[in-house]
């Protein structure tokens, strides 16, 4: 496919915007398309602020801007260097958030990713071990904050966008990490993908055919494991041994996406091994819970539940409290409504042996008692706050409460950060 080609083929009437970085690659298509389509379009060049020259090259960059008759926001990010991800994956996090977080009501923004790059892509992901989502390489499309995303260069040569700048004697910006080969992705591009193409002078047709039929297996596994999940979700939790029982074909993405839709992270292949192991062959009485990072997963009454792990809470934690927004250690927030009439309180967290009689009910219980009885989950049992007055344990609110504390015990209002 050639560029002129690619441009007739972005939809006709959507407001377009170009992530324009100043290299060579967005040069041209930003170039290319006010060319051809100057209504209804702008760039956004995002500043890492990474480079002793990032500043200079967002100047760079609307100056060109400024010549095309084109607007140009510039958003500076910040990366964050201790995710433990790596700078260049934490800089592309930071890019794609203020892409979303910028793009305007059905805007589609312009990515200029070529074949080359789904070339790399592909090979990079098959030397991580990836299956067949990650050898199916760069999606073309996709949403995207309030718009949606389009690589229309997919099947582009970079050859030809570097025809391109040459014929129209553009000089972009060069980012020096694309020579330095200690980066994987400069270094297949600089010695790995021209050996390849002079013994394989067809490689890159070759590698982008594989990733196209690699996408479609793809997408029907996902279709399949989308069914699976929707047949084991039981209220947030998944059914465990109906998970274990799937093809590992689905089993695998299907625990990715069930974790990362609640904000959590997948596990490598040992971890989910081990997840797997403890479905197995847990005794029926145990709670086995594998961790990794920020993410546990817990296996109890028959399903996996995942949460945000927290750190010990501090031994005899308690504080006074008197209505106003108190964060307790281990992710529970209690507020009282304003104005409430509250009687001196004290909070706790549990230390065991504690004891209350619920309104309504003829018995003084232990909590341990009451946590089995309504199936209050383990992992949550130590993070509670506990409501005293003095010595007495009066509510634990949203659970159980005392004929003490009906008078102001629905004022009361606790939430679970990420539970």
């Amino acid at each position: 496919m050639n560029l002129a080609t690619a441009l007739a083929a972005l939809p006709a009437d959507a407001p377009l915007c170009v992530a324009f970085s100043g290299g060579g690659d967005s040069m041209a298509l930003l170039h290319a398309v006010a060319a051809t389509r100057p209504a209804k379009l702008r760039a956004l060049h995002v500043n890492h602020g990474l480079q002793q020259s990032s500043d200079d090259w967002a100047r760079r960059c609307a100056s060109f801007c400024d010549g095309l008759g084109v607007q140009l926001t510039v958003v500076r990010v910040q990366v964050d260097g201790a995710s433990g991800q790596g700078p260049e994956a934490a800089a592309r996090d930071a890019r794609y958030a203020a892409f979303a977080a910028h793009l305007g009501e059905d805007e589609v923004l312009l990515l200029a990713h070529h074949r080359d790059d789904q070339v790399e892509t592909v090979l990079l992901k098959l030397l991580r071990g990836a299956g067949p989502a990650g050898l199916g390489g760069i999606p073309s499309s996709r949403p995207l904050g309030r718009g949606r995303l389009l690589r229309p260069l997919l099947n582009v040569p970079q050859a030809q966008l570097r025809q391109y700048l040459d014929r129209h004697r553009l000089t972009p910006v060069e980012d020096p990490s694309n020579a330095d080969h200690a980066i994987a992705r400069s270094y297949l591009r600089a010695e790995i993908v021209p050996r390849l193409a002079r013994h394989w002078p067809q490689a890159a047709e070759s590698i982008v055919h594989a990733a196209n039929a690699s996408a479609a297996a793809a997408d029907f596994i996902e279709g399949n494991w989308r069914q699976a999940c929707q047949a084991l979700d039981r209220g947030g939790a998944l059914d465990a041994a109906g998970w274990l029982a799937l093809h590992e074909a689905l089993r695998v993405p299907l625990l990715e996406a069930w974790l990362h839709g609640r904000g959590l992270r997948a596990p490598t292949t040992a971890q989910r091994r081990q997840l797997e192991a403890q479905i197995a062959h847990a005794a029926a009485d145990r709670v086995p819970c594998v961790g990794w990072r920020d993410t546990e997963v817990h296996v109890w009454r028959g399903g996996l539940h995942a949460v945000r792990r927290h750190p010990p809470p501090p031994a005899h934690w308690e504080a006074p409290w008197n209505g106003d927004a108190l964060t307790v250690p281990g992710g529970a927030m209690l507020q009282a409504e304003a104005g409430s009439s509250l009687p001196g309180l004290t909070v706790r967290l549990r230390r065991g042996g504690e004891r209350i009689r619920p309104a309504g009910e003829a018995h003084t219980r232990e909590l341990r008692d009451l946590f089995q009885r309504d199936a209050v989950p383990p992992w949550r049992r130590q993070r509670l706050p506990l409501l005293f007055i003095g010595p007495e344990l009066v509510a634990v609110p949203g659970l159980w409460w005392s004929t003490e504390a009906l008078p102001w015990i629905e004022s009361v209002h606790v939430a679970h950060v990420n539970d």
